[in-house]
């Protein structure tokens, strides 16, 4: 194989990763004290969405759509054998993601304009990725392109409600609904894999070993993509309620299939298996929920801090220490940041029980949050934009790369 050529260019821009995860970790750790700033009426926004839409979309395709590029421009290489996007078609996408968020932001230009630049990006990503998908003849993984693609739709499909009624509905729900998907359907991929892979080097073959994706993973994948349209189209339906707890046990299942009680001793690990948890907690909310059991914010928040935030976390942490030549250990200050994400999570939820006990449980949740994402920036950002610490093996030829899973460091 010829051997790649060194990118002279800044560290930043060497490798899709970088800017996006870099990206992610400092707009995750700004974002929610503006919106507790906004909430609280010690800040006045100004953009083109009511305050809450804002909200909610920037967690979805802010936040949400850095990871998935970051992802998936990692993952790409590794099915092609072909360079990364990187250099200045890196720096231009990565520009347009800034300008989204400044677009939404500051109503700095007309609601068309920031229309057509916010929802521009993931187009951008789906071209870029089949582009190098079709040039590296890696054809089982174009249909990587079907969510990033239906992610675009549902933010398109946010805009156009907030444009027509003032307000999104099912944008919001749809967007969420498809990271829940990306993370069963990669999640289901990844975690097994690197568990057994860290339990053969730890024990050899001695012991259970995860169960490999089988039938039992498709039904579970379908009754989750069954509860998700329901709760997206009709989330107080009794239809939705049925499929969502139906889905939400069969994913609890799913998850014991993997040995995660077996890789205690691996933060990283553990890290992945605990975010996972989340799915089916929220699915199952939510399906009490549309029974008018309990509220429906609790659901939305067990998948988008527990499950979205999470999962987003574990993996940008994985790729970031593999892809930098790192050893792929947590060490305690990023296992403190992962920690502190959780606590979010448990707080957001359980604001209703400590406002008995005088504490604001928002309040707490958004500390225990932005806290966390500092963790993370003060680790991860020098990883990220300075040149990575060891020489990794070259990426395998493309008829060896062919994987029907993005892969990440692992």
């Amino acid at each position: 194989m010829t051997a790649r050529p060194t990118f002279a260019g800044p560290a930043l821009f060497s490798y899709g990763f970088r800017p996006f995860f870099a990206a992610a970790c400092i707009f995750g750790f700004l974002v929610v004290p503006l919106w507790v700033l906004i909430w609280r009426g010690s800040l006045e926004y100004q953009g083109h969405f009511g305050a809450v839409d804002w909200h909610i979309h920037e967690m979805i395709f802010g936040y949400g759509s850095a990871v998935l590029a970051g992802f998936l421009f990692t993952a790409v290489p590794n099915w092609t054998g072909r360079m990364p996007v990187r250099g200045l078609p890196l720096a231009v996408l990565f520009a347009v993601w800034i300008l989204g968020r400044l677009a939404l932001w500051g109503g700095l230009v007309a609601p068309g304009l920031a229309f057509v630049v916010e929802c521009s990006f993931l187009l951008l990503v789906a071209a870029m990725i089949a582009r190098e998908i079709i040039a590296g003849k890696n054809w089982r993984n174009l249909k990587v392109l079907v969510p990033v693609l239906l992610l675009g739709a549902g933010n398109i499909l946010f805009h156009l409600e907030v444009i027509l009624s003032g307000a999104s509905d099912y944008g919001r729900r749809f967007g969420i609904a498809l990271l829940v998907f990306l993370i069963m359907l990669i999640g289901g991929r990844i975690i097994p894999s690197f568990t057994r892979n860290w339990l053969a080097k730890e024990r050899g073959q001695d012991g259970p070993m995860p169960i490999p994706f089988s039938r039992f993973d498709a039904v579970a994948l379908a009754f989750g993509v069954a509860g998700l349209v329901g709760w997206t189209l009709a989330p107080e339906s009794v239809i939705s309620a049925v499929l969502l707890l139906l889905a939400g046990v069969l994913h609890i299942a799913r998850l014991t299939r993997w040995q995660g009680q077996a890789v205690l001793r691996s933060p990283l690990l553990v890290m992945l298996h605990v975010a996972y948890i989340f799915i089916p907690l929220g699915l199952m909310v939510s399906g009490f929920a549309a029974l008018g059991l309990v509220e429906q914010v609790a659901a939305v928040h067990l998948l988008g801090i527990g499950a979205i935030g999470g999962m987003t976390v574990a993996v940008m942490m994985r790729a970031t220490l593999g892809h930098t030549g790192r050893a792929l250990v947590a060490g305690p200050v990023l296992t403190l940041g992962f920690g502190l994400l959780l606590a979010a999570a448990v707080a957001r939820i359980g604001s209703g029980i400590l406002a008995d006990l005088g504490l604001d449980g928002v309040l707490l949740s958004a500390g225990f949050w932005t806290v966390s994402f500092a963790v993370l920036c003060l680790r991860m950002l020098p990883w990220l934009v300075l040149p990575k610490a060891a020489r990794r093996k070259p990426n395998p030829a493309p008829q060896q790369a062919v994987n029907p899973s993005p892969k990440v460091a692992g």
